[in-house]
């Protein structure tokens, strides 16, 4: 018997775009023999079915039903390919929650904390052989020193939204005169800023997930970007990055990263597939944390199809083991 999917897409922030690219290559790769999917695109104006030949048809989010050809379908399961607000910040799980609707991704309290960059590193803090940068985070209508920190943290700094995701917002802030421009840049997208020191070493990203029961850990993409750092432009243009899967890491680094990777996934008590950003210091060899992705991208320059193949899975096969553990 068939299971009715829906596949959200859209999202209320400047990571739409993506997520649209995301749902097609999800929607592309589903097994038709095992799912009956939807594509519903939720925005500012509302949440809708759009099928080819017809008009928008509005979701009634009493049941998240849709009345369609003289039918009312409701949905087995959800997969949530919305990056951003409001898909990877707990607020549709919560919604789905209460509806009793199962969905791919970690429940509404995991991708809540997992939103907000400081209280993730407060939480992971701990983990054997993992490293975090030294940060300040600051909130917008609270009295904050920039003169303290600069002086807290030594030059230079990455400014980001807490909050933010595909690098939005972001800067590299190489002289202190600068600082105030890169946070005034971050509380556009976001009322809470990290302000963390530079890491100097080798950017990484690696998925993580969970299916028959087990936690697999997939082959590691090593970021070389041409740009100052791994920017919004450098992660959605084709060529502007150099992108090694699987990523050049010696054996020890190899168990080393696969086991704190593991440990952060159950400690954040993760589900469905997560993507983990992690710089190796030069030097030391050091895990240090980056951050952590509980709706990765699924476009076709996105690092998880990128690892799927590498590790000689099919993008339908991977599919249907995420959709089986989350969904059932």
């Amino acid at each position: 018997m068939k299971k009715t999917i829906a596949l959200l897409t859209g999202g209320t922030t400047g990571e739409w775009v993506v997520s649209v690219k995301s749902a097609a290559t999800i929607a592309q790769n589903i097994d038709s023999n095992l799912y009956d999917v939807y594509k519903i695109m939720l925005n500012d104006k509302g949440w809708f079915y759009e099928p080819a030949d017809s008009v928008k048809i509005e979701i009634d989010k009493n049941d998240f039903s849709l009345n369609f050809d003289g039918r009312k379908i409701k949905f087995d399961g959800v997969f949530i390919a919305i990056h951003g607000s409001p898909g990877e910040d707990g607020k549709l799980q919560g919604y789905f929650d209460m509806l009793n609707i199962p969905y791919t991704t970690c429940d509404a309290l995991t991708s809540s904390i997992t939103m907000n960059k400081g209280y993730t590193k407060a939480i992971v803090e701990g983990i054997a052989n993992l490293y975090t940068a030294k940060s300040i985070q600051i909130f917008k209508n609270s009295f904050y020193n920039l003169k303290e920190i600069k002086q807290d943290l030594r030059l230079p700094y990455f400014v980001k939204p807490n909050s933010g995701g595909s690098s939005i917002g972001m800067s590299k802030v190489k002289h202190a005169d600068d600082l105030e421009a890169a946070v005034e840049k971050a509380f556009h997208e976001d009322t809470q800023v990290l302000i963390e020191e530079f890491v100097s070493g080798r950017e990484f990203s690696i998925g993580v997930f969970s299916a028959e029961g087990e936690v697999t850990v997939l082959p590691t993409t090593e970021v070389i970007p041409s740009n100052e750092f791994f920017d919004f432009e450098a992660k959605y243009t084709p060529g502007a990055t150099k992108e090694i899967t699987p990523g050049n890491m010696n054996e020890e680094e190899y168990t080393r990263v696969h086991q704190v990777v593991k440990d952060i996934y159950k400690k954040l008590n993760c589900r469905g597939v997560v993507r983990i950003d992690y710089f190796l210091e030069h030097g030391t060899g050091r895990f240090y944390f980056i951050e952590i992705n509980t709706i990765p991208g699924q476009t076709a320059t996105s690092f998880i199809p990128q690892q799927v193949a590498a590790m000689g899975l099919s993008l339908k096969e991977f599919y249907t083991r995420l959709m089986k553990e989350t969904i059932g």
